[in-house]
């Protein structure tokens, strides 16, 4: 079973290079963050025409939003909402075998990290300290469980193209680097490209849009995340993160991240 998560930064605008990542990789679910769109403009024949008829869209006009689409059969499990704010940033799925998978998209924190002087940084602490309290009540070992998407952290030094220039910076300051290792921790949750790829070399997912030569350059980040629980670590075959993509035709700043399980 292949799985992927995606932010496609607007799905109407990346409809196109969403269909061909499916077509090249033939993810059997993908799970996408900041689609941008209500729930009835969602171009939910598209994907079903491609073969992905199982649908599980959370969206809202203009921000945010998550969706699950899957070629094979999946049952919507309880949607949760985090920091007491709606803003459509959670949808989950349980698969026949019963592997729950868990789609995220975390508040960036906008531009200060300091909770007290920034609400959205405010936010963002209160949204990782949910979720971590809610995977501790929710999940078990014993419980095969996927976690995935735009967590809007980059926690390791290699995560980043320049740590020490970084540290300060939003979605790479030591706070935010804590936050992720404590929800980390709470299952043991295995961080799935870094089985492959070791924390001593670089791995990016994410190259922003400001600086044109930022994918020449490679000044990326890894801002999205695969994790897994033990009992699904031995089934793990493939990891990768799909680079190809920001290259294509009107981009994403984001790229797919892309698992296989046995």
């Amino acid at each position: 079973m292949r799985i992927a998560t995606w932010n496609v930064n607007g799905i109407r605008p990346r409809l196109a290079q969403v269909l061909r990542f499916l077509h090249e990789q033939q993810p059997h679910i993908l799970c996408l963050q900041e689609t941008k769109v209500e729930d009835a403009l969602f171009p939910r024949e598209a994907f079903a025409e491609a073969g992905y008829s199982q649908q599980v869209i959370v969206g809202q006009k203009a921000y945010h939003g998550v969706a699950i689409l899957a070629s094979v059969p999946i049952e919507p499990l309880p949607r949760q909402v985090f920091a007491n704010l709606d803003d459509k940033r959670h949808a989950a799925v349980v698969t026949q075998d019963g592997i729950a998978i868990h789609n995220f998209y975390f508040p960036s924190g906008g531009a200060i990290p300091d909770a007290a002087s920034n609400p959205k940084f405010a936010h963002k602490q209160a949204f990782f300290s949910e979720v971590t309290q809610w995977l501790k009540g929710q999940a078990s070992h014993d419980k095969p469980l996927v976690m995935l998407g735009d967590f809007n952290v980059a926690p390791l030094e290699n995560d980043v193209w320049n740590h020490k220039r970084l540290r300060r910076s939003i979605g790479h300051t030591d706070e935010e680097c804590a936050w992720m290792r404590a929800m980390q921790a709470t299952l043991d949750l295995a961080d799935a490209p870094r089985l492959f790829v070791p924390p001593s070399e670089p791995l990016y997912s994410w190259w922003g849009y400001r600086f044109k030569e930022s994918v020449a350059k490679d000044y990326g980040w890894r801002l999205d995340h695969a994790w897994l629980t033990p009992n699904l670590r031995d089934r793990l075959q493939r990891a990768e993160i799909i680079k190809a993509t920001r290259i294509w035709d009107k981009p994403s700043d984001h790229v797919p991240v892309l698992i296989e399980l046995t």
